[in-house]
């Protein structure tokens, strides 16, 4: 460092750095990510290089011949070569901090010698891989799942049903989709307040995102000050920038747009001169090394050359492949004074597409659009595929969108604004094209149907919003099978195990009856439902959230009286077998804290910390996701940190995470944060200087090295 650094912690080990040059504070940012998360960002540095088989072995060898091939770091180069000088330098000091932390003779973490990791130097160029693998664009993974089913007749129906539900499938079975579902920014809420509608006066803002949940958690929490620096928020490790957080005139948060920022095209029809081959010699643990090989058009990679992802001659045209510039935006992003200059720093922002709020110390607050797409007039009704050959599919990629001509919102008379991956039609007045799959609108619903409720909002009220576990069309889905059960002759079968669901308001509280009954009674009837030909496999696309809230009632109503009668017998019959005597959603639903070693064969169990019942569901504000349950099971994707701010107040933000701080396996904060997150209690993170110097009493010095 150029000048003396304070590094100040509080007792869950969250870091408050001083620093007196914005160059000597990104340094420390990296030293602080190097020491928290070393490990962590060796595995995703690897991931997004498509390096898993030096780790894994043979057995990842073809899971990174898709990731090569998907290639997360094509555009780094460019994206280096036209950064502003001020990025240059402040990404380059930070990658030297991670550096000091993790090339240095310090004891490695644990999981190295298991793994296999080695030491390595930290690039710019790897960081912006890193960071393109965090936006990854969601659709792939519905896409992915469909594109088997091509082939049949009668996918066109199928298309249809899908572009209606607004939801493709997540084979949670394919280890690539594991991968991409569990690092990429797929999920999220975020509410903001108007000053005139808080209980303090100055606007309001909560958002948590939703990623996998296995520790360490994909966030870290951090506060900073420097000449041109003043603010606290969530970090990604590895990336030197705050994701969401609070600057003294500006709080803001995000949700995943679930904007197709990708087109599929099939270029079997192209000539040979229209691809290049690349290759990649792949290291594999305990084996020799393998050579791979794929494709590349100019409508993008052939994905498809790599055997896990399913068709033929299929290429990727992906916004991340473009020289667009997240990390000066969200540097920038953090410095802004209020919504417009906020907003005018994502000009250039491309992945992941973000559905932005802010609100600031004016009390204002307001939503935008930080993307950039193909200036696309709509989606085809055909499927997913578009042909490289038509000049018609090809053309909304010579022109792109940015956020600049995007929807924006800015203080709506209703005073508070909500967001939680919903289509844009919810909030905007004639949205362009911008997606597929979006929620089906549950969560964003119940959200203003909360903040709708009170006059006057305080930052208490969020923290409880952010626990809510109500899922409104869950209660209506409910009595409309009640309904269905209650009609059939004779009355409802197994009347005293579907009693709890009468009345049911949707509440998957743990200690709830009702939410078991619904859920074993959605287990046993879908796959029958699925099996009468109205739908894929059992366990395909729609046993999925939005095809059962916009499908199942239709389905069942379809099916000749008769019929339909079997089914809900059966299934009623089955779902009470199934039931434990007396258990409550909690005692079902559970929430596992364990590190992701958990995945290793054989050893995995050694690296389970803790089970827990939890309440929430697929979605409920309080996420905890899951599909068709037959018993006990256990949540992998929510909730998975926290933030409220209160713009009347500089010290007034709070922040938690599922799980804590520390990667380090054994340290006092790799999980002191997960009794915090169930009880609702969080950390806070001022900003002012007097307050932080009296919450943070731990200290670690950095002084300029002697020459």
């Amino acid at each position: 460092v150029s000048a003396p650094v304070t590094i100040r912690w509080n007792a869950q080990m969250v870091p408050w750095i001083e620093a007196e040059t914005d160059e000597d504070l990104f340094f420390a940012l990296g030293l602080v990510h190097g020491h928290l998360r070393g490990a962590q960002i060796a595995l995703l540095r690897r991931v997004s290089q498509g390096r898993l088989a030096e780790v894994a072995g043979p057995f990842a060898t073809d899971i990174d011949h898709a990731l090569r091939a998907l290639g997360f770091g094509r555009a780094a180069p460019a994206i280096v070569a036209a950064w502003p000088e001020e990025t240059r330098r402040l990404v380059q000091r930070f990658v030297e901090g991670v550096n000091h932390a993790t090339l240095g003779p310090a004891r490695r973490p644990p999981e190295s010698g298991l793994l296999g990791l080695t030491p390595e130097p930290y690039t710019a160029e790897e960081m912006l891989a890193l960071g393109r693998l965090a936006g990854t664009d969601v659709n792939w993974l519905s896409w992915f799942a469909l594109l088997p089913e091509r082939e049949r007749a009668d996918f066109r129906r199928i298309w249809a049903r899908v572009l209606e539900a607004g939801s493709g499938a997540v084979p949670l079975e394919d280890p690539l989709a594991h991968i991409l579902a569990g690092s990429a920014r797929a999920g999220s809420n975020t509410v903001a307040v108007a000053g005139r509608r808080s209980a303090s006066g100055g606007a309001l803002i909560a958002n948590d995102p939703h990623l996998g949940l296995n520790l360490p958690n994909l966030w870290l929490i951090a506060g900073m000050r420097s000449p041109s620096f003043h603010a606290v928020g969530a970090m990604v490790p590895g990336l030197p920038f705050l994701g969401f957080g609070r600057n003294p005139d500006l709080a803001w948060g995000g949700t995943n747009m679930r904007a197709a920022s990708s087109e599929l095209f099939d270029v079997s029809r192209l000539p040979p001169e229209a691809f290049r081959t690349e290759e990649a010699r792949i290291r594999q643990r305990f084996w020799f090394p393998a050579t791979r090989r794929w494709r590349v058009t100019e409508h993008g990679p052939v994905v498809t050359d790599a055997p896990v992802i399913p068709g033929r001659d299929l290429a990727l045209r992906w916004i991340g492949h473009e020289a667009t510039d997240e990390i000066t935006a969200l540097l920038a992003g953090a410095r802004a004074r209020n919504g417009a200059e906020f907003e005018a720093a994502f000009a250039n922002f491309g992945v992941s597409a973000q559905n932005m709020l802010w609100a600031d110390r004016a009390g204002r607050i307001g939503r935008f659009m930080a993307a950039t797409l193909p200036d696309r007039a709509g989606f085809r009704a055909e499927g997913p595929v578009l042909d490289a050959a038509n000049p018609a599919h090809t053309a909304p990629w010579r022109h792109l969108r940015d956020g600049r001509s995007l929807p924006r919102l800015v203080d709506p008379p209703e005073g508070v604004l909500a967001s939680a991956n919903e289509n844009p039609r919810e909030w905007a007045e004639n949205p362009p094209p911008v997606g597929y799959f979006f929620s089906d609108g549950d969560r964003v619903r119940r959200l203003q149907e909360v903040l709708a409720a009170r006059a006057r909002l305080s930052a208490e009220d969020l923290m409880a919003l952010q626990r809510d576990t109500r899922a409104p069309r869950a209660g209506s889905l409910a009595a409309g099978l009640i309904a269905r059960l209650d009609a059939l002759p004779g009355g409802a079968p197994e009347p005293g195990f579907l009693a709890p669901l009468r009345g049911w308001d949707g509440d998957y509280a743990a200690e709830a009856r009702a939410p078991v009954v619904f859920e074993l009674l959605l287990a046993r009837l879908v796959p029958a439902l699925v099996a009468e030909g109205r739908s894929l496999a059992p366990r395909g696309p729609e046993t999925g959230w939005n095809f059962l809230t916009t499908f199942l009632l239709r389905d069942l109503d379809a099916l000749p009286p008769a019929r339909r009668e079997a089914l809900l017998r059966q299934a009623a019959r089955e779902a009470a077998a199934l039931a434990p005597a007396g258990a409550t959603w909690g005692d079902l639903h559970r929430l596992r804290a364990a590190h992701w070693l958990v995945n290793l064969p054989l050893l995995g169990g050694r690296f389970v910390f803790g089970d827990f019942p939890v309440g929430g569901s697929r979605e409920t504000p309080m996420k905890t996701s899951h599909g068709l349950i037959e018993g006990r099971h256990t949540v992998t994707f929510g909730s998975m940190a926290r933030h409220v701010s209160d713009m009347s107040d500089p010290d007034a933000n709070w922040f938690v995470l599922w799980g804590g701080q520390d990667g380090w396996l054994g340290s006092a904060a790799f999980a002191d944060q997960t009794p915090m997150w169930r009880e609702g209690r969080m950390i806070r993170l001022p900003l002012r200087p007097g307050t932080v110097a009296a919450e943070f009493p731990h200290l670690t010095r950095l002084s300029p090295a002697r020459r």
